[in-house]
């Protein structure tokens, strides 16, 4: 098993604050649904930049040890958890027992890219 580096941890952590500020960016105006459509597209535009500021440099540090798949793989677990957390403390919304299956089920399968070689 190879050391951890900062390239190892560096993305994981830059990827949990993009998808913080894109989960934002999508989701955050279903609280503010009285305010005009273009004001939400504008805000999103400006909350998104933020976010490609972290993913983009995040998939090029780990591209040193991670491959693509497992980058994306990491992306959509943690988009997940992110979003998991946000429906449940900004939107107020419910997970119920079948959000939690799907979500372990995808999880499973993030288990199984990570298997074998890494970049």
């Amino acid at each position: 098993m190879p050391a951890i580096s900062t390239a190892h941890i560096l993305p994981i952590v830059m990827l949990i604050g993009s998808n913080v500020f894109m989960t934002f960016a999508w989701y955050g105006h279903l609280s503010y649904k009285s305010t005009a459509i273009w004001l939400a597209i504008l805000a999103s535009w400006m909350i998104a930049l933020p976010e490609y500021m972290l993913a983009v440099p995040a998939n090029r540090i780990g591209s040193a040890v991670y491959s693509a798949a497992q980058l994306k793989t990491m992306q959509e677990v943690i988009t997940l958890s992110v979003f998991a957390l946000f429906s449940i403390f900004w939107l107020k919304e419910d997970l119920s027992w079948n959000h939690a299956i799907g979500f372990a089920l995808i999880a499973a399968g993030a288990f199984f890219i990570f298997q074998g070689r890494t970049a």
